[in-house]
């Protein structure tokens, strides 16, 4: 519906602000008047009926103005050619890698060193772990940020920041960086004005005199941390307050009720948007909006946020696309990419949390049936967005997908879970993995798990054994777990050390500030002659490099393995095979993961139930032809192998 008063005000603001709104402004006017209805009633939905609403949003349309004015030639000619692409995210051509800077490269000044390795391997899009000024001891990974403008000393300034964006834009490849919406650390500015009284900063956060409120809220509020830090309040001496801080005592949860904090962090994701990333990673956005009585996760009002900044991004600096770090069951994620008229207009990408536990499910149990039964839920992405796939991240490894889908395979939930913590942890008879629980909450026994993925797997007890069977195993594991990952759709993100196999580091323990959370051993130190020995033939890190690197070339040359909603899973035809099909036009590739630790027998009818008459298949990734055989004869796969079969 067209509103006079509405586009007259954009119209004399654009003006005011000297933009040529028919000339080489006129795309960005054309993309504000467009989605100008929306952006007020998304705006006063959440701020309309608060005081000086009409100012504020008027102040929000300068902000847009002001940020679009702000961006350099180079990221507006990007922005157009990303436009003309549509959803450029969803190419099969995209491989990521994230890593800790420090942990990496030492700084940024030493990453431009390094961009050669990483386009060798084929990667072209870096997940920079949080970079942004944190108190040392206090950080959280980084994810206490007490500046969101200042690159933390211990990784260098904004311009090596900047330095290394414009040689990865040279080389063609992409960025992503963290945003911490949620909260600061309370070193922050606001913070420390807030404990300093100012009631203007202590109403950018949940601030309250006694623990009558936050008991209320903790009645219905989970635990994140419940061995660290238990409870969601913390008290604060300076001011003689209750502040709300849901995962560490350091972290002060924002409150976005307040216009003025929404309108501040806007400000970032643009400072952001600015230094030319492609791909800004919302952490935590589940968390960002509270209310009494509810668990304060994943509400409505959080969505309309996340709505209201993409449609902000989208004027103003539209070659950014937003990652959602929901880490959410499959119904409740989905939500995340937007619903109803907001379907695909919510967040671009988001983390394929649960298929990645569920690779890790079906790699314990040697089945299969758990996984499949995700597959509807996990179906309902919409065309236009993407996820994030990944074996291993930065993170612990979660259990929560739901008791309904460990029921659908035969299983007891509360004994599969607990089977596969004593599995992973190495508490379990004859278990290969050499992993860790984290976060165990003693009431209720849940736990989640970390640990490498090679260490995972197998390799870290099979090498300080020198078994050499068991090495080859835990290399066959790797690879299928990765393989899947890459075949699946999406943006296969790997963790730096990964392609080499990084084993546990269990160097954290002597350092205090991070003695107390063992997902640093899953965060190694690069020790740049072993990642030399991926040059080295025959050794373990040259195997596990070249076949990565064949992993990605093989998802490159093929454009059925974009992610344009082509995916369909395979009925399960022998519970160990997990499979599904990639189709483009007349096209199909059958991908076939065998998780089981011997051979397993597939009916030859796999390549014909969906009405096709298949002669014959060719394996892309070992390069071997085969004639399909009668329907009661069968295809063999080995333990751990992996196929991408093409129909002939």
């Amino acid at each position: 519906m067209y509103q006079y008063l509405l586009h007259q005000t954009i119209k004399t603001t654009c003006t005011e602000q000297l933009l040529d709104i028919s000339g080489v402004d006129h795309a960005f006017y054309v993309r504000l008047i467009a989605n100008a209805n929306a952006l007020q009633a998304l705006y006063d939905s959440i701020y309309g009926q608060q005081k000086n609403a009409e100012a504020n949003f008027e102040a929000l349309l300068i902000l847009l103005i002001e940020s679009y004015k702000q961006r350099k030639p180079v990221f507006r000619k990007k922005d157009q050619v990303k436009a003309q692409q549509a959803a450029w995210f969803t190419s099969n051509q995209i491989t990521g890698m994230s890593l800790y800077v420090d942990r990496f490269a030492g700084n940024l000044k030493n990453m431009p060193a390094h961009l050669p390795y990483l386009q060798k391997l084929g990667v072209n899009f870096l997940h920079l772990m949080p970079l942004f000024q944190s108190p040392e001891g206090e950080s959280d990974g980084g994810y206490a940020v007490s500046d969101f403008r200042k690159i933390d000393p211990r990784f260098g300034h904004l311009n090596e920041f900047k330095i290394l964006q414009e040689k990865m834009q040279s080389a063609g490849m992409y960025l992503m960086i963290d945003i911490v919406l949620n909260h600061t650390s309370h070193h922050h500015e606001w913070a420390q004005k807030a404990k300093a009284g100012q009631k203007e900063y202590q109403d950018y956060y949940y601030m309250y005199d006694d623990r009558s409120i936050p008991d209320q809220f903790d009645a219905t509020m989970p635990e994140i941390f419940p061995e660290s830090s238990p409870g969601s309040f913390s008290y604060v001496p300076e001011c003689n307050k209750w502040a709300m801080t849901v995962f560490h005592h350091y972290q002060w949860d924002l409150n976005y009720t307040n216009p003025a904090v929404f309108k501040a962090m806007l400000e970032n994701i643009f400072f952001y948007a600015n230094l030319g990333v492609d791909i800004l990673r919302i952490d935590a956005p589940a968390f960002i909006w509270k209310r009494l009585g509810t668990t304060c996760q994943n509400l409505p009002e959080a969505h309309i946020l996340l709505r209201l900044i993409k449609l902000c991004v989208h004027i103003a600096t539209p070659g950014m696309a937003l990652l959602g770090e929901a880490i959410v069951a499959p119904k409740e994620i989905m939500k995340y990419f937007g619903t109803d008229h907001f379907t695909a207009k919510e967040c671009d990408v988001a983390y394929n949390a649960t298929q990645m536990a569920l690779q890790w499910d079906a790699l314990a149990t040697g089945d299969t049936r758990v996984m499949l039964a995700a597959q509807h839920e996990l179906l309902q992405k919409p065309l236009g967005t993407t996820w994030i796939t990944y074996t291993r991240c930065h993170d612990d490894i979660g259990l929560g997908y739901d008791d309904a889908m460990i029921g659908a395979a035969g299983f007891n939930a509360y004994e599969h879970r607990k089977f596969l913590k004593e599995y992973y942890s190495g508490a379990f008879p004859n278990s290969p993995a050499a992993g860790a629980l984290f976060s165990v909450n003693p009431k209720t026994q849940d736990a989640r798990i970390s640990g490498s993925l090679a260490s995972l797997c197998g390799l870290e007890k099979a090498l300080e054994q020198n078994n050499a069977e068991a090495i080859e195993v835990a290399i066959s594991k790797i690879l299928l777990m990765q393989a899947q990952t890459m075949f699946l759709g999406g943006i296969p993100m790997l963790f730096y050390g990964d392609e080499v196999g990084y084993t546990n580091d269990y160097s954290y323990l002597n350092d205090p500030s991070k003695s107390y959370d063992n997902r640093w051993m899953h965060r190694p130190i690069i020790d740049w002659k072993k990642n030399a020995k991926a040059e080295q033939k025959g050794t373990i890190e040259q195997r596990l490099f070249s076949a990565t690197q064949q992993l990605i070339q093989l998802r490159k040359s093929l454009p059925v393995f974009a992610d344009q909603k082509n995916i369909a899973w395979l009925s399960p035809h022998n519970i160990h095979v997990a499979g599904f099909i990639r189709s483009e036009g007349k096209k199909h590739y059958y991908c076939l993961f065998n998780f089981q630790n011997k051979a397993a027998y597939i009916t030859w009818f796999i390549f014909k139930e969906h009405g096709l008459k298949p002669t014959e298949i060719y394996d892309h990734w070992s390069g071997k032809k085969q004639k399909v055989g009668s329907d009661h004869e069968y295809l063999i796969l080995e333990p751990y192998q992996f196929a991408v079969f093409e129909i002939k």
